[in-house]
């Protein structure tokens, strides 16, 4: 699909400034909030807001408020994202400004990553009573069975395993179990919950969503329970999961739709305060899975958070229903 002239214009008008190119390299990585982007830049908010603004009005990005944060990410496909991959394709590998934005992104991810393990270590010991906190388990647990559908599975597999309860309810069902982690103390509390249920054929791993290292298309239930919402780029985790899934098989996403509780962002290390339907399906379909179903559960008490769970097969056919 072509553009109009004045559009090819506007949009590269937009690009053709020096920090605007810088930023648009950097959302070619992942999304990024206002504040980490003047991080980056070493540049004011109200400056590289400008830069943003006039990025956004071109189409060449995409604005999306979560709770008290704005975060950006690059436009999805189409002839202006062409656009800005050729444009960004033209950097030499070795630019020295890229190069330095890089570095700096790095230390930004670094930042969060840290936080983010000191909190897991700090909590991994009574991380399921800080989840009661926020939902009723027994109605998601009872729903995550629902959508999983009777079983038996072949391979089940849960990223971003935690304690392994997905794994002690529905490891019973499967042949085989792997779950994956990065922090080891989550590791070692799965491993004993996953012994003391019997369950012999779960095996515990340390390792990445992002990088799973796992086959293609080797599991026929892939589940990630309440792991996207500390990402820095969701999309690519689900890209990273619906990879595993085999044909036939299932992804199931279980996480919060949008809410506005920031002290959960600002105590808990949540990135993301939720997702919303169209924003997970579009994932999800990107990457090539179908037959999107989604669950809701609303909290018992306000405020509090409600609990979606998207699921999706593989398949040629990508239906959207509710249920």
């Amino acid at each position: 699909m072509a553009l109009p002239s004045d559009q090819v214009v506007d949009a590269l008008r937009a690009a053709g400034e020096p920090t605007r190119l810088r930023i648009l390299a950097l959302l070619s990585r992942e999304e990024l909030a206002v504040m980490e982007l003047c991080q980056i830049l070493d540049q004011s908010q109200p400056r590289v807001s400008r830069h943003l603004k006039l990025l956004a009005e071109a189409g060449l990005i995409e604005r999306f408020p979560d709770g008290a944060w704005v975060f950006y990410r690059l436009a999805g496909a189409g002839p202006v994202r062409a656009l800005v991959d050729h444009a960004l394709g033209l950097i030499a590998p070795d630019d020295r400004m890229a190069r330095a934005d890089d570095v700096r992104l790095e230390a930004v991810r670094g930042a969060r990553s840290q936080a983010a393990a000191s909190y897991f270590t700090q909590n991994a010991g009574r991380w399921d009573e800080i989840r009661s906190l926020y939902v009723a388990e027994e109605s998601v647990e009872a729903a995550i069975l629902k959508a999983a559908g009777p079983g038996p599975f072949e391979r089940v597999v849960d990223l971003g395993s935690g304690t392994g309860r997905m794994l002690t309810l529905l490891g019973p069902k499967a042949r085989g179990a792997v779950g994956l982690d990065l922090s080891q103390q989550m590791l070692n509390i799965a491993r004993a919950n996953v012994s003391q249920a019997g369950l012999t054929r779960c095996e515990l791993r340390h390792g990445d969503i992002f990088a799973t290292e796992l086959p293609d298309a080797s599991a026929d239930l892939v589940v990630v329970h309440q792991v996207l919402h500390y990402l820095g780029d969701p999309p690519a985790a689900v890209r990273e999961a619906s990879r595993l899934v085999a044909p036939g098989g299932r992804l199931l996403i279980i996480d919060f739709a949008p809410h506005s509780l920031e002290f959960l962002r600002e105590q808990h290390q949540h990135r993301r305060l939720g997702f919303n339907d169209n924003e997970m399906e579009h994932w999800l379909l990107n990457a090539g899975l179908g037959k999107v179903k989604i669950a809701t559960l609303p909290p018992a008490t306000q405020p509090g958070l409600t609990v979606k769970i998207w699921c999706a097969e593989r398949g040629r056919d990508p239906v959207r229903s509710a249920a």
